[in-house]
Protein backbone atom coordinates (compact mmCIF):
# COMPACT_ATOMS: atom_id res chain seq x y z
CA UNK A 1 0.00 0.00 0.00
CA UNK A 2 1.24 3.49 -0.85
CA UNK A 3 2.18 5.95 1.87
CA UNK A 4 -0.78 8.03 3.02
CA UNK A 5 -0.01 11.66 2.21
CA UNK A 6 -1.48 14.71 3.92
CA UNK A 7 -3.17 17.48 1.95
CA UNK A 8 -3.75 20.73 3.80
CA UNK A 9 -7.14 22.37 3.28
CA UNK A 10 -9.17 25.35 4.46
CA UNK A 11 -12.87 25.42 5.30
CA UNK A 12 -15.14 27.55 3.12
CA UNK A 13 -18.66 28.77 3.70
CA UNK A 14 -19.59 30.29 0.35
CA UNK A 15 -20.37 28.30 -2.78
CA UNK A 16 -21.65 31.03 -5.11
CA UNK A 17 -20.13 31.42 -8.57
CA UNK A 18 -18.46 34.67 -7.57
CA UNK A 19 -16.90 33.15 -4.45
CA UNK A 20 -15.68 30.10 -6.39
CA UNK A 21 -14.20 32.31 -9.11
CA UNK A 22 -12.32 34.35 -6.51
CA UNK A 23 -10.89 31.18 -4.97
CA UNK A 24 -9.58 29.96 -8.31
CA UNK A 25 -7.99 33.33 -9.06
CA UNK A 26 -6.22 33.04 -5.70
CA UNK A 27 -4.75 29.66 -6.62
CA UNK A 28 -7.25 27.57 -4.63
CA UNK A 29 -9.44 24.69 -5.78
CA UNK A 30 -12.97 24.32 -4.37
CA UNK A 31 -13.64 20.83 -3.03
CA UNK A 32 -16.11 18.89 -0.90
CA UNK A 33 -15.78 16.01 1.55
CA UNK A 34 -18.84 13.74 1.79
CA UNK A 35 -19.81 10.27 2.97
CA UNK A 36 -19.68 8.19 6.17
CA UNK A 37 -23.21 9.39 6.98
CA UNK A 38 -21.96 12.86 7.88
CA UNK A 39 -22.80 16.33 6.56
CA UNK A 40 -20.78 17.28 3.44
CA UNK A 41 -17.96 19.70 4.24
CA UNK A 42 -16.95 22.50 1.87
CA UNK A 43 -13.21 23.10 1.66
CA UNK A 44 -10.50 24.52 -0.60
CA UNK A 45 -7.08 23.06 -1.39
CA UNK A 46 -3.96 24.54 -2.94
CA UNK A 47 -4.00 24.16 -6.74
CA UNK A 48 -0.30 23.29 -7.08
CA UNK A 49 -0.48 20.66 -4.33
CA UNK A 50 -3.56 18.88 -5.65
CA UNK A 51 -2.39 19.08 -9.27
CA UNK A 52 0.95 17.48 -8.35
CA UNK A 53 -0.92 14.57 -6.76
CA UNK A 54 -3.24 14.29 -9.77
CA UNK A 55 -0.29 14.10 -12.17
CA UNK A 56 0.96 10.90 -10.50
CA UNK A 57 -1.78 9.01 -12.32
CA UNK A 58 -2.94 7.22 -9.15
CA UNK A 59 -4.75 10.13 -7.47
CA UNK A 60 -8.17 8.44 -7.37
CA UNK A 61 -6.88 5.13 -6.00
CA UNK A 62 -4.81 6.42 -3.06
CA UNK A 63 -5.91 7.35 0.44
CA UNK A 64 -5.24 10.88 1.66
CA UNK A 65 -5.36 12.63 4.99
CA UNK A 66 -7.00 16.03 4.49
CA UNK A 67 -6.06 18.40 7.31
CA UNK A 68 -8.60 21.16 8.01
CA UNK A 69 -7.68 23.53 10.84
CA UNK A 70 -5.85 20.76 12.69
CA UNK A 71 -8.59 18.16 12.12
CA UNK A 72 -7.71 15.11 9.97
CA UNK A 73 -10.22 13.52 7.61
CA UNK A 74 -9.27 10.22 5.96
CA UNK A 75 -10.52 10.36 2.37
CA UNK A 76 -10.09 9.06 -1.14
CA UNK A 77 -10.54 11.31 -4.22
CA UNK A 78 -13.64 10.25 -6.12
CA UNK A 79 -14.10 12.86 -8.86
CA UNK A 80 -11.88 15.50 -10.43
CA UNK A 81 -13.52 18.12 -12.64
CA UNK A 82 -11.33 19.89 -15.20
CA UNK A 83 -11.91 23.02 -17.28
CA UNK A 84 -12.79 21.88 -20.80
CA UNK A 85 -10.68 24.28 -22.84
CA UNK A 86 -7.62 24.95 -20.67
CA UNK A 87 -7.73 21.57 -18.88
CA UNK A 88 -6.98 22.69 -15.32
CA UNK A 89 -8.60 21.34 -12.15
CA UNK A 90 -11.69 23.27 -11.08
CA UNK A 91 -13.24 21.00 -8.42
CA UNK A 92 -12.51 17.83 -6.44
CA UNK A 93 -14.87 15.47 -4.61
CA UNK A 94 -13.40 13.52 -1.67
CA UNK A 95 -15.13 10.49 -0.14
CA UNK A 96 -14.83 10.37 3.65
CA UNK A 97 -13.81 6.92 4.88
CA UNK A 98 -15.13 5.49 8.11
CA UNK A 99 -13.71 2.60 10.10
CA UNK A 100 -13.58 -0.73 8.18
CA UNK A 101 -14.60 0.99 4.94
CA UNK A 102 -14.48 -1.09 1.75
CA UNK A 103 -13.81 0.54 -1.64
CA UNK A 104 -13.94 -0.20 -5.34
CA UNK A 105 -10.82 1.20 -7.01
CA UNK A 106 -8.92 0.86 -10.29
CA UNK A 107 -5.34 -0.27 -9.67
CA UNK A 108 -2.58 -0.19 -12.35
CA UNK A 109 -0.88 -3.42 -13.49
CA UNK A 110 2.92 -3.62 -13.46
CA UNK A 111 4.98 -6.43 -15.03
CA UNK A 112 8.33 -7.59 -13.65
CA UNK A 113 11.19 -9.93 -14.67
CA UNK A 114 10.81 -9.50 -18.42
CA UNK A 115 14.29 -11.00 -18.90
CA UNK A 116 13.17 -14.25 -17.22
CA UNK A 117 10.41 -14.94 -19.76
CA UNK A 118 11.56 -17.46 -22.44
CA UNK A 119 8.89 -16.10 -24.80
CA UNK A 120 10.15 -12.52 -24.53
CA UNK A 121 13.81 -13.62 -24.75
CA UNK A 122 12.96 -15.40 -28.01
CA UNK A 123 11.67 -12.15 -29.50
CA UNK A 124 8.05 -12.30 -28.39
CA UNK A 125 6.05 -9.22 -27.44
CA UNK A 126 4.09 -8.52 -24.26
CA UNK A 127 0.53 -7.66 -25.31
CA UNK A 128 -1.16 -5.97 -22.33
CA UNK A 129 -4.91 -6.57 -22.37
CA UNK A 130 -5.66 -4.73 -19.11
CA UNK A 131 -3.49 -1.82 -17.94
CA UNK A 132 -5.51 -1.57 -14.73
CA UNK A 133 -7.92 -3.81 -12.86
CA UNK A 134 -10.94 -2.86 -10.77
CA UNK A 135 -10.65 -4.24 -7.25
CA UNK A 136 -12.81 -4.40 -4.15
CA UNK A 137 -10.65 -3.97 -1.06
CA UNK A 138 -10.54 -2.61 2.49
CA UNK A 139 -9.47 1.02 2.63
CA UNK A 140 -6.39 0.01 4.60
CA UNK A 141 -5.28 -2.52 1.97
CA UNK A 142 -5.45 -0.69 -1.36
CA UNK A 143 -2.44 -1.97 -3.36
CA UNK A 144 -0.27 0.65 -5.02
CA UNK A 145 -0.04 -1.63 -8.08
CA UNK A 146 -0.80 -5.19 -9.17
CA UNK A 147 2.55 -6.85 -9.91
CA UNK A 148 2.76 -9.79 -12.32
CA UNK A 149 5.96 -11.83 -12.51
CA UNK A 150 6.73 -12.86 -16.11
CA UNK A 151 9.23 -15.56 -15.11
CA UNK A 152 8.77 -18.76 -17.12
CA UNK A 153 6.13 -17.53 -19.56
CA UNK A 154 6.62 -18.95 -23.07
CA UNK A 155 5.63 -17.64 -26.48
CA UNK A 156 1.89 -17.79 -27.30
CA UNK A 157 0.79 -18.00 -23.67
CA UNK A 158 -1.81 -15.99 -21.75
CA UNK A 159 -1.54 -14.58 -18.24
CA UNK A 160 -4.85 -14.78 -16.37
CA UNK A 161 -6.04 -13.02 -13.25
CA UNK A 162 -5.72 -16.32 -11.35
CA UNK A 163 -1.93 -15.86 -11.57
CA UNK A 164 -2.16 -12.84 -9.24
CA UNK A 165 -1.99 -13.34 -5.48
CA UNK A 166 -3.99 -10.69 -3.61
CA UNK A 167 -3.84 -9.69 0.03
CA UNK A 168 -6.60 -10.85 2.36
CA UNK A 169 -9.89 -9.11 1.62
CA UNK A 170 -8.77 -7.87 -1.81
CA UNK A 171 -10.48 -9.28 -4.90
CA UNK A 172 -11.34 -8.30 -8.49
CA UNK A 173 -14.86 -7.06 -9.16
CA UNK A 174 -15.06 -9.64 -11.98
CA UNK A 175 -15.39 -13.06 -10.36
CA UNK A 176 -17.35 -15.11 -12.90
CA UNK A 177 -14.37 -15.84 -15.19
CA UNK A 178 -10.60 -16.14 -15.19
CA UNK A 179 -10.03 -13.15 -17.47
CA UNK A 180 -6.86 -12.45 -19.43
CA UNK A 181 -4.51 -9.71 -18.22
CA UNK A 182 -1.81 -10.07 -20.90
CA UNK A 183 -0.46 -12.41 -23.58
CA UNK A 184 2.98 -13.09 -25.05
CA UNK A 185 2.74 -13.07 -28.83
CA UNK A 186 5.09 -13.51 -31.77
CA UNK A 187 6.36 -10.32 -33.44
CA UNK A 188 4.10 -8.97 -36.18
CA UNK A 189 6.82 -9.54 -38.81
CA UNK A 190 7.00 -13.25 -38.00
CA UNK A 191 3.24 -13.62 -37.99
CA UNK A 192 2.97 -11.78 -41.32
CA UNK A 193 5.65 -13.94 -42.94
CA UNK A 194 4.01 -17.16 -41.77
CA UNK A 195 0.57 -16.11 -42.94
CA UNK A 196 1.93 -14.91 -46.28
CA UNK A 197 3.80 -18.16 -47.06
CA UNK A 198 0.73 -20.25 -48.05
CA UNK A 199 -0.62 -17.36 -50.11
CA UNK A 200 2.68 -17.07 -51.97
CA UNK A 201 2.74 -20.80 -52.67
CA UNK A 202 -0.74 -20.77 -54.18
CA UNK A 203 0.06 -18.36 -57.05
CA UNK A 204 3.26 -20.32 -57.80
CA UNK A 205 1.30 -23.52 -58.15
CA UNK A 206 -1.25 -21.70 -60.26
CA UNK A 207 1.51 -20.38 -62.50
CA UNK A 208 2.82 -23.91 -63.08
CA UNK A 209 -0.67 -25.09 -63.91
CA UNK A 210 -1.12 -22.24 -66.39
CA UNK A 211 2.26 -22.91 -67.94
CA UNK A 212 1.36 -26.51 -68.76
CA UNK A 213 -1.42 -25.68 -71.28
CA UNK A 214 0.77 -22.98 -72.76
CA UNK A 215 3.57 -25.45 -73.30
CA UNK A 216 1.17 -27.94 -74.83
CA UNK A 217 -0.16 -25.25 -77.15
CA UNK A 218 3.39 -24.51 -78.27
CA UNK A 219 3.76 -28.09 -79.57
CA UNK A 220 1.55 -27.56 -82.61
CA UNK A 221 0.93 -30.30 -85.22
CA UNK A 222 3.63 -30.36 -88.02
CA UNK A 223 2.77 -28.42 -91.14
CA UNK A 224 1.76 -30.35 -94.30
CA UNK A 225 4.46 -30.52 -97.03
CA UNK A 226 4.33 -27.62 -99.50
CA UNK A 227 2.15 -28.31 -102.49
CA UNK A 228 -0.07 -30.76 -100.73
CA UNK A 229 -3.50 -29.54 -99.88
Amino acid sequence: MAEILTLKAEARTKSSKGAVRSLRLAGRVPAVIYGDKKTPELITVDYKAVNALYQTGTFTSNLLNVEIDGKIERVIPRDVQREVVRDFIIHVDFLRLGKNATLTVNVPVHFTNHEASPGLKAGGLLNIVRHEIELICPAESIPEAIEIDLTGYEMATSIHISAVKFAEGVRPTITDRDFTVATIVAPAAVVSAESAAPAAAAPAAGAKAAAAPAAAAGKAAPKAPAGKK
